[in-house]
């Protein structure tokens, strides 16, 4: 029986990395047959294919915190079988924006750890790992959202477009914003949308997602402690507008320190219920959801409503 669930669990795993976006529980809403009558798929049925576990967490922003905080995460993966995992807002340096004055051996540093990390998710396959990261785009600097699993590789999926200029977070004066193209980007069975932090706060693009068929929008954030409660109810509000499930990532900070995180990372459904709240006391959470449910839930009110 434990190797028969263990085969399960893998083909599962392999489906959501690379079945393509016919596959999704789209045909069942409107009674059509299934495209794909793979040996997988039959195997493990198609209430399976949209079914997936979701991982979010909220890391320290001190270094040394940060590495048993990895060390915590990768073991908390494997042990819930993670899909997916949500990584905070370029979490792989110290938080550099604290100053205004743009620094250019700063940034370069933070490059550089960002560029060393990413060499260290492969612990986390077979789960897919979402985040992002500074770049340097030729001759600018950008923050980048970005999707990687063992089978693709890292893929560059979303620049930040929307960046605050104000005390502890003068993001527009360290990079500058991204194209401004918020495409869905497919993932397996999961049609996904990028909110990096700030972005989350312009539903606009969270509804246009939800037309676009995106049953899951990540927000990797680096949000204070004061403010955990309004940004939750804008990651509730991003579900019930699009449709889709609202995943958020952010970093923390310990007493004493120069920043003040405030950790909270969640998963909320598509109609708002918040269904998992990372703490201090619980800094990873692994949730269970299906993708069908933002499937139906674009068709219900207000996602229905035409513009």
């Amino acid at each position: 029986m434990w190797q028969q669930t263990t085969d399960r669990n893998a083909a599962r795993k392999a489906l959501f990395v690379s079945v393509p976006w016919r596959l999704n529980l789209k045909n069942r809403v409107d009674g059509s047959p299934d495209e794909c009558s793979s040996e997988s798929t039959e195997m493990i049925g198609r209430e399976e294919l949209t079914v997936m576990r979701v991982t979010v967490c909220q890391l320290s922003d001190e270094r040394d915190g940060f590495a048993s905080d990895w060390e915590g995460l990768v073991a908390h993966v494997k042990s819930e079988s993670s899909d997916l995992v949500l990584l905070p807002e370029m979490p792989f340096s110290r938080w550099f924006a604290l100053g205004r004055d743009f620094d250019p051996g700063v940034w370069q540093a933070a490059v550089a750890a960002h560029d060393a990390w990413l060499a260290r998710l492969h612990p986390l396959a077979p789960a897919v790992v979402l985040g992002s990261r500074p770049v340097n785009a030729g001759s600018y600097r950008r923050n980048e959202g970005f999707i990687w699993d063992q089978e693709l590789g890292y893929r560059a999926v979303h620049s930040k477009y929307y960046l605050p200029n104000e005390e502890g977070y003068w993001e527009a004066s360290w990079y500058g914003r991204g194209e401004g193209d918020f495409t869905p980007v497919q993932s397996g069975v999961a049609r996904i949308g990028f909110a990096i932090c700030t972005e989350l706060w312009f539903l606009e693009r969270a509804r246009a997602y939800g037309q676009q068929g995106v049953q899951i929008i990540v927000t990797p954030r680096a949000t204070g402690s004061v403010t955990v409660d309004k940004w939750l109810v804008g990651g509730r509000a991003c579900a019930v507008v699009s449709g889709a499930f609202s995943l958020s990532s952010n970093r923390v900070s310990a007493a004493g320190q120069a920043t003040d995180f405030g950790g909270q990372g969640w998963v909320v459904d598509p109609d708002g219920a918040v269904l998992g709240l990372t703490s201090r006391e619980q800094p990873f959470v692994t949730v269970e959801i299906d993708l069908h449910t933002a499937e139906l839930a674009r068709q219900t009110y207000p996602r229905y409503v035409r513009d």
